[in-house]
């Protein structure tokens, strides 16, 4: 018999060459509305209007419009609607979302070089995801006793009594079903394996954390007609979630058994730097109106992700009440490149109308293994080598899709102080409709995975309003965000049985719609000089 308490973080064999999956992923490569209040007030419309530094990050070559060096910093409030507060993640909470200056020099008597630095959260990661629904002849155990009944893995029993496997389709979260619910000794002493099913599920999950953007930028102006700009950027990723997942067992006969509750904790952190570039011109001299183009090189990023995942036995299954397992390792992760188009124009003094448009690919994104790590002895540094996971990235391929976001904006004044502001922002879904997380895979994603929940999220509908003021060289902007997107919550891959197994070895879960409702209120201060 096994011990009935173990906290287990070293007899799940881990290797080197890991990565990450594709939900996991892609917390990582999307990005938010945010910036200035101006800037979220329109919708994000003004990479031809430019004159806003929250374009240092979309279209650089709006940073060419300004005329005098500026400061802004921008905090606010971001509320989910239906959330509720679970562990450490809260319904309501306060955002430092932007600091940043341009230094705005004369080079001729129309034209300008400019110089700036830009701090955003382009990624706010606070959501609470709660999700729940029956289940019937299912359960998260089962799909790990048919994945080994069916050979996507190959078992072995440990002198200590475990059962192992070296596949790298063989996750902790099969680890953990196999060895606290899933295996006995019959009376030859041989190891066994059941599944019980589960009458229902209950999730909650806090995710907390955001990616900060710390962009540098150089601009110009060449005779008020034609503007170009260059960014380097460098993320700083701070992720973390925290999850509990609960079934309630089932014998053969429908009779309660107790509950499994699964708890997983992940932090992920690094850094990655990217590259932006962007032109705007006038195609008319003597016109206000003005296009835009924008190119965004993939932000390579270097990460590490640590994770701790603990199952609670309260059932009357097994024999173990309580094992966990830890995974701390480095992997690598490169987003797809970008391209905007965007166009703008004004209206005397007292309007200003801009629409933009931006493609990323999110299919390509690229988790790499890292293979080996090498010593530079010039530079007194560490390499590390990586390779693309093949497996994984296709997998991402089928699964993710290529996203255009659509963006229009007005701006009116009714005199020189005051503006009033409009806006909307459309995101195309990223998840195909059918895409699943495949826990069948051999990679190294899959061996380090330890939930099997995942959400095809829908499309992203953005509302936005604001208002300004100015007081001499002082500008004080608020604006509201109103965010809405939907989709389908699964909580385990559906497995369909081979022929020779039978039906009644499938597990089916049903689809739960689940959203993301976000209210943000943002407030800008800026000063002139």
């Amino acid at each position: 018999m096994k011990h009935l308490l173990l906290i287990c973080a070293s007899l799940f064999a881990a290797t080197t060459a890991l990565a990450q999956e594709t939900y996991e992923n892609a917390h990582l490569v999307t990005e938010d509305l945010n910036g200035t209040a101006r800037y979220v007030g329109m919708g994000g419309a003004m990479e031809a209007l430019g004159a806003d530094i929250s374009v240092i990050g979309t279209n650089p070559a709006g940073i060419g419009l300004f005329r005098h060096s500026t400061a802004h910093v921008s905090f606010g409030v971001v509320s989910q609607q239906d959330g509720k507060s679970f562990a450490n993640g809260n319904k309501t909470n306060m955002s430092f979302d932007q600091a940043g200056f341009v230094y705005s020099r004369r080079s001729g008597r129309n034209s300008f070089v400019n110089l700036a630095f830009n701090y955003h959260k382009s990624r706010n990661f606070d959501y609470i995801l709660s999700a729940s629904d029956r289940l019937r002849n299912a359960s998260q155990n089962k799909l790990s006793y048919v994945k080994g009944l069916e050979g996507v893995f190959k078992l072995n029993v440990d002198r200590n009594g475990y059962v192992m496997s070296d596949d790298n389709t063989y996750s902790n979260t099969d680890y953990l079903n196999y060895n606290a619910l899933m295996s006995s000794y019959n009376a030859d002493n041989e190891m066994v394996y059941n599944y019980y099913n589960a009458d229902r599920y209950m999730l909650d999950r806090a995710h907390t954390g955001y990616i900060g953007e710390y962009d540098f930028n150089i601009s110009g102006n060449v005779n008020d007609r034609v503007y170009w700009g260059l960014t380097f950027g460098i993320s700083d990723v701070h992720y973390k979630a925290y999850g509990e997942y609960q079934e309630a067992l089932v014998n053969a006969n429908d009779q309660a058994m107790g509950s499994v509750l699964t708890c997983d904790e992940r932090k992920i952190t690094g850094t990655g730097f990217n590259v932006k570039a962007g032109v705007i011109f006038r195609p008319v001299e003597d016109s206000p109106f003005r296009i835009g183009f924008s190119v965004a090189t993939p932000t390579w990023y270097d990460l590490t992700t640590n994770n701790h995942t603990v199952l609670n036995n309260n059932s009357t299954a097994g024999d173990m009440d309580r094992i966990g397992v830890d995974h701390s390792y480095d992997f690598k992760l490169y987003t797809p490149w970008k391209f905007g188009a965007s166009m703008g124009t004004t209206v005397g003094d007292y309007l200003a109308i801009g629409a933009s448009y931006e493609y990323a690919d999110y299919a390509a994104t690229d988790s790499r293994i890292i293979t080996d790590s090498s010593y530079d002895w010039d530079y007194d540094e560490y390499w590390d080598n990586a390779s693309s996971d093949n497996t994984m990235n296709r997998h991402t391929e089928n699964t993710l899709r290529g996203v255009s976001t659509v963006k229009v904006g007005l701006e009116m004044r009714p005199d020189s102080k005051m503006a009033f502001r409009v806006g909307y922002n459309y995101v195309s879904p990223m998840y195909e409709e059918q895409g699943f997380k495949d826990v069948t895979l051999n990679s190294p994603g899959t061996y380090v995975g330890s939930a099997t929940d995942y959400t095809n999220w829908k499309a992203t509908n953005r509302i936005t309003c604001g208002f300004g003021y100015n007081i001499d060289k002082l500008s004080i902007d608020l604006a509201y965000q109103y965010s809405v997107q939907s989709g389908n919550f699964k909580p385990f891959l559906d497995y369909y049985a081979s022929a020779n197994d039978g039906p009644e070895l499938d597990n089916i879960s049903n689809a739960v719609k689940v959203d993301n409702k976000r209210h943000q209120v943002l407030l800008t201060l800026g000063y002139h000089f």
